[in-house]
């Protein structure tokens, strides 16, 4: 598992392929318009399916175009998404360090979470990510998108259900593909950091139209390099400010808890960089998190995309296009760990002193083989498939398409360097039997635990662990849409939509776990299910007036299992009012729902433990600040169990907004859209973090100990008994099951303007400014509890506002873009208080050499600025909401065949 980027087994045959399919393009050079992404298309916007004339509708719409990923520094369509104004809420990304899916990256529009974005590709559902988000929710993952084929992005900001059914709460992100390409354009992209992070990517696309059939085809293969804590000086040493170093060899009393002598760390010196020290009977070292910390992943991937359409006659065409991934993703989060006897008591009777002993141990770097040499490793496969035939009904308004759409997601995770079940018996000798209450004897030698292991030792005693896991979806559809009669102010247009689907996944844990052939490995078991779908819907547009148009929508959703099932009628309405031509007012209202997600209803109980935890209540017990409390950030965290619940109800809610476009000329538009969304019955497997906190605010009296709020937290929190011999009050593990919880509230106000103006001397410029506010963001989780005011809750880490405002020069051949972006407060790591808002710019300039090629460069971060906060502890700055990565920059080649 080298740590340095090379080119993975798919490159070459994609590599191939690509100059095969270059072959059949014209060779001749296409004009810069070739592409078809700039240029004005008659389309189906976003959030309807009746085809419109104007812009702005009822409901807004912000679009990124292709031209928009590279000037604004985005490296994929993730990138853009992830820094919408809209995207106000906390995430675990690819690069979040300790999460279930470190391979795949999400967004939370309106602070909402993942599984409240409905994502498209072309306005077709796809398959989940395998893996369900924090162990919980299902969710589509956004990082393997092929930029080089991204035609635009549209993203509905409000609810959808009655178009689209379920999921559609928060809005609905539509991805659409490139239909037009002519010739070949080669895009090569390479930069990195000052220290790590290395990334280069090359894509290949083109195009060509034979009489009726036109091919549109993708390659897209790239690679990065890790970026370790260790690389960033102000987080590799976990002690900067004075915290106690973690133990990395230790004999402890297990009765008393004092360390007993391991006879001197002068053996381990070596280990972590030689930064290993002695305190009270303990070696310790600051480095033993940061050496195995990845800030950045290592990514390789490999996405191809094809689509050929076929025009039978002027009223019919044949359409089809494939879109595929390999993705091959490297993480680590902390290396291995020991603890005597872990799988039952954790400590042991010495047999030469007749005391209760605990010996824990900390492998380093230099005995693994180099921390690449445990690395996590997720090696992924993607595929959607979509076929059907696309026309006019006769020589009426009337135009129809039926569809199939496939897609399917597979996912293999593989655990390297995880210890074996006989790790015990490697460090303690032989078991010698067990005491009267079960404690396990042995009679070790202590030079055992204190003398290093080889690379060659390491490998002797660990191993690997493979899940496999999988997700598919397909999908019959079909739609109409056209006029029914005119009236004064314009025809009356109707569409409608059927359609039928059938989704499954499956999870499959490495069969060895449950034979016990892995050192204090939980059972765990295989779970999956299937469900169908079947949907009809219809929408209706009338133009009451030149001045006054209404829309009404409806749609019928049926989820069901083998033994069960759930339906929902969803509605909408909305209307758009033009006094003037240049002053649109708009409004709509909603209904909403959402099935609950397949991982809630069919998982099977599995035991765990999570990556770490915050004992809150202990530290409150020690009366230690968080920053430098001894139960922060425990790493391996508290074990959990973790259960389906298929009495779950399907959540519902409603949503309305209403807002304003004005554009007094083509060069200025301002629009300010209030919205707001109710969401009733939300199922959510509550955040361990959260119950932590709650459970610890209860016994202290901070919140009232009779609550039903608190009444749940204290039980879902497991703890030993206050007269246990060992680790008397520490957490045995945390009960997670998903509830529907009673309600959650979020409003608040988008701004969107944009400014343009021409100069004779200095060239064309385009401001623009997109603006959201948080209003109001309320939780509560059952009915006879308080409101949880989100924006006032510290432990709350979604942002309450973000501002983007860019600035876009063009003259001749060269064109510059300036985007500064600023994200609201945040609570701090301590919670006692915020950070101040960040604000990042990033620089994109290009030149064009010839009339065929273009040289970019591109800067991220100009600032070099790092958002920092010592309060919570190592890793000193907010994990998930802000990068450490630094100032990044690309140079880029674009050619145009």
């Amino acid at each position: 598992m080298p740590q340095q980027f090379t080119p993975s087994r798919y490159t070459f045959p994609l590599s191939a392929l690509a100059l095969a399919l270059a072959s059949l393009s014209t060779q001749g050079y296409a004009a810069d318009s070739g592409t078809t992404a700039d240029a004005p298309q008659q389309v189906t916007v976003t959030g309807s399916r009746i085809s419109r004339a104007q812009k702005e509708g009822a409901t807004s719409v912000t679009v990124i175009t292709s031209a928009e990923l590279e000037k604004k520094g985005y490296s994929n369509a993730f990138d853009a998404l992830n820094g919408l104004t809209q995207n106000t809420g906390f995430t675990q990304g690819a690069d979040f360090g300790n999460t279930f899916t470190p391979a795949a990256n999400a967004i939370s529009l309106r602070g909402l979470g993942p599984n409240h974005t409905l994502t498209l590709i072309d306005g077709h559902r796809v398959a989940d990510y395998p893996v369900p988000y924090d162990g919980s929710e299902n969710f589509v993952n956004l990082a393997n998108i092929p930029t080089a084929m991204v035609d635009r992005i549209e993203i509905l900001n409000g609810g959808a259900s009655a178009i689209y059914g379920s999921d559609a709460i928060a809005g609905v992100v539509n991805i659409i593909l490139k239909k037009k390409f002519d010739g070949v354009e080669v895009n090569v992209k390479g930069g990195g950091t000052s220290h790590g992070g290395e990334n280069l990517r090359f894509q290949l696309s083109g195009g060509k139209t034979w009489d009726d059939l036109n091919l549109v085809y993708g390659l897209e293969v790239s690679g990065r390099n890790p970026i370790w804590a260790r690389q960033r000086d102000f987080m590799s040493d976990r002690t900067r400010l004075g915290e106690t170093p973690t133990v990395i060899l230790g004999r402890k009393d297990a009765e008393s808890g004092k360390y007993l002598n391991l006879g001197g760390c002068n053996s381990a010196a070596g280990l972590f960089g030689g930064s290993v020290s002695s305190i009270g009977n303990r070696c310790v070292s600051g480095k033993a998190s940061p050496d195995f910390w990845t800030v950045q992943t290592l990514n390789q991937s490999e996405n191809g995309y094809f689509s050929l359409d076929y025009t039978l006659n002027e009223h019919t065409q044949l359409f089809g296009n494939l879109l595929f991934g390999f993705n091959h993703t490297e993480n680590n989060t902390r290396g291995p760990s020991w603890t005597s006897a872990a799988n039952s008591t954790s400590y042991f009777l010495n047999q030469a002193t007749g005391g209760y002993e605990s010996w824990t141990k900390r492998f380093a770097p230099e005995e693994v083989g180099g921390v690449d040499h445990t690395n996590k490793e997720w090696d992924d496969t993607s595929a959607n498939v979509n076929f059907g035939v696309r026309g006019d009904i006769g020589d009426s308004t009337w135009k129809y398409e039926t569809s199939y759409s496939g897609s399917t997601y597979t996912s293999k995770a593989s655990v390297y360097g995880r210890l074996l079940s006989s790790v015990d018996n490697y460090f303690l000798g032989p078991q010698l039997g067990v005491d009267p209450d079960g404690v396990p004897i042995y009679n070790p030698n202590v030079n055992r635990l204190s003398q290093p292991l080889t690379p060659t030792e390491f490998q002797s005693i660990s191993g690997r662990s493979i899940e496999r896991d999988k997700s598919w979806l397909h999908t019959i559809s079909a739609s109409a849409n056209g006029e029914l009669f005119d009236l004064p102010a314009g025809a009356v247009k109707l569409a409608g939509v059927a359609e039928y689907g059938r989704q499954g996944f499956s999870n499959t844990p490495d069969a060895l776990i449950n034979q016990g052939a892995f050192y204090n490995a939980s059972q765990t078991n295989s779970y999956g299910g299937t469900r169908t779908r079947q949907a009809v819907g219809t929408e209706l547009f009338i133009p009451v007036s030149s001045l006054l148009n209404v829309n009404f929508s409806g749609r019928y959703d049926r989820y069901a299992l083998s033994d069960s099932s759930i339906d929902k009628f969803t509605y909408g309405s909305s209307f758009e009012f033009r006094p003037v031509k240049t002053l649109l007012f708009r409004g709509n209202y909603a209904s909403s729902f959402r099935a609950p997600d397949m991982n809630y209803l069919y998982l099977k109980e599995q035991h765990g433990y999570y990556s770490n935890t915050t004992d809150y209540w202990r530290c409150k017990q020690a009366g230690q600040p968080l920053s430098t409390c001894d139960f922060n950030n425990m790493s391996p965290g508290a074990n959990y169990t973790l259960t389906g619940n298929q009495a779950l109800k399907p959540e519902d809610g409603k949503s309305f907004g209403f807002g304003f476009v004005w554009s007094p000329t083509k060069k200025f538009d301002l629009s300010v859209d209030y919205w707001d969304i109710t969401i009733n019955n939300l199922v959510t497997n509550l955040d361990a973090d959260k119950i932590l906190r709650n459970e610890a605010d209860c016994r202290s009296g901070i919140r009232d100990i009779n609550s039903s709020l608190c009444q749940d937290a204290i039980s879902r929190v497991v703890r030993n008994p206050d007269n246990a011999v060992v680790d008397a009050g520490v957490i045995n593990h945390i009960n997670i099951i998903p509830i529907n919880a009673a309600r959650e509230h979020v409003a608040g106000v988008d701004l969107v303007g944009k400014l343009r103006w021409d100069s004779e001397d200095f060239g064309n410029f385009l401001w623009t400014t997109n603006y959201t506010q948080v209003v109001r963001h309320t939780y509560q989780q059952s009915g006879d509890d308080p409101k949880d005011n989100y924006l006032a809750d510290l432990t709350n880490t979604d942002w309450p506002n973000k501002l983007n405002t860019s600035l876009t020069w063009n003259l001749d051949k060269v064109s510059s873009t300036v985007l500064l972006s600023r994200n609201g407060k945040i609570p701090n790591g301590e919670q006692t208080g915020y950070l101040k808002p960040g604000v990042t710019v990033n620089w994109s300039a290009s030149y064009k050499v010839t009339p065929k090629a273009t040289v970019s460069l591109i800067v991220n971060n100009v600032f070099n600025t790092i958002k920092r906060d010592d309060t919570g502890g190592w890793p000193y700055y907010p994990v998930g909401s802000y990068s450490p990565f630094g100032r990044q920059g690309w140079l880029e080649f674009n050619y145009h065949f």
